[in-house]
């Protein structure tokens, strides 16, 4: 059974860098991330590895820094809200 999203997702083209970096902890190095795809009320990410991220992290995208929440983890991937 498949839900309906309330915002469309969209995958970064063009111009737009794809990679972002997860911020947990201020004195925490960061956790560099892909980019998979985004919407205004969310995004999903790709960590690349084995990575152990907390349920609640900052994500920084370009000059955008939002909280995020994670709605889901499949493997490396992880879908998140904002």
């Amino acid at each position: 059974m498949q839900h309906q999203r309330r915002f469309a997702r969209v995958k970064p083209s063009g111009l737009v860098s794809r990679q972002a970096k997860i911020i947990t902890d201020p004195k925490a190095p960061v956790i560099n991330c892909t980019l998979i795809d985004y919407s205004p009320g969310g995004a999903c990410v790709d960590l690349g590895g084995q990575v152990k991220i907390p349920d609640r992290f900052e994500l920084l995208h370009v000059n955008t820094r939002k909280r995020c929440r994670v709605a889901w983890r499949r493997g490396t991937k992880v879908g998140v809200v904002f």
